[in-house]
């Protein structure tokens, strides 16, 4: 998850347009809840009276600090997110539909600030391998929410792995907190697993090389988390679908009948709840 550092120029221009958009949205939204909510129209003379104090008074609709920060940040920096601006616009567009929301995301980045700015109003959590990184990324964003995470596999384990989330303990639906299945992180923060997320994204922890932690715990725990909803649909999305840990994992434990698209190395999914129907097989059938 972490960004590339060379120039990018269109693509800063890109992603500055999804910011300007999504402030759009958010200032017509403000706008029509202030009309909806207003008192009854003032008289004329009450409207000069006001006209004649002030064209904007404190009622007028602002940039949040927060979101101007981050415009500000990204129209200054020359460090590019690892996601292109297709792969971004997938997830962005389901945040725009669900925002505010619970947004939990393994990975902590440059293009963190980016994800919780969209995410305005709801809560954005990150969970990441590095500590050194997490101190690095919050001395420069103390008001991101991260959490360190320790992985105890190996890329290199993904074969043994895979046999071992077919059997019948990782394909029971409970809390991974409390599973018994290898591949589920247990060791999260208990408001993790208490929060009931609208979206998981999974761009962490480190997997390019054989002796790297992988994703096929996160991968896992993200899919289990969704079906362990009490009620609805989580979005989750896997990034770097190239690789064969991220490839095939997806396939198997977010389900080939879950996927909703697919956007250059990332793919979405939509998970339902399998507290509501527990006769719901582990993946639907093709």
């Amino acid at each position: 998850m972490r960004p590339k550092t060379s120039q990018a120029l269109n693509f800063k221009v890109l992603l500055l347009g999804v910011f300007f958009a999504f402030l759009l949205l958010f200032v017509k939204h403000m706008s029509t809840s202030t009309l909806q909510t207003s008192a009854p129209a003032k008289t004329s003379s009450a409207v000069k009276e006001s006209k004649s104090t002030t064209d904007c008074s404190a009622s007028c609709d602002k940039i949040p600090r927060t979101l101007a920060r981050a415009l500000i940040h990204y129209a200054t920096s020359s460090i590019t997110p690892q996601q292109t601006w297709k792969e971004i616009s997938v997830t962005a567009k389901i945040l725009e539909k669900k925002l505010p929301c619970n947004f939990l995301i393994f990975g902590l980045g440059h293009d963190s600030l980016m994800w919780s700015s969209l995410n305005y109003g709801g809560r954005t959590v990150f969970l990441e391998e590095d500590e050194a990184w997490i101190e690095q990324i919050r001395h420069q964003f103390p008001m991101l929410e991260s959490y360190h995470v320790t992985y105890d596999s190996k890329v290199n384990q993904a074969d043994n792995l895979m046999d071992v989330g077919r059997g019948p303990e990782c394909t029971a639906i409970v809390d991974p907190k409390y599973s018994m299945c290898q591949l589920a992180l247990k060791g999260l923060p208990s408001e993790i697993y208490e929060m009931k997320w609208d979206l998981i994204m999974v761009d962490a922890p480190t997997g390019y090389h054989e002796d790297a932690p992988g994703r096929m715990n996160a991968i896992y725990t993200a899919g289990m988390m969704a079906r362990n909803k009490e009620k609805g649909e989580t979005d989750v999305f896997v990034h770097d679908v190239n690789r064969a840990v991220e490839d095939k994992f997806s396939m198997a434990f977010l389900c080939e009948g879950y996927m909703k698209q697919q956007e250059g190395r990332l793919r979405h999914f939509r998970i339902p709840s399998h507290k509501e129907k527990l006769e719901m097989p582990f993946c639907p059938a093709r």
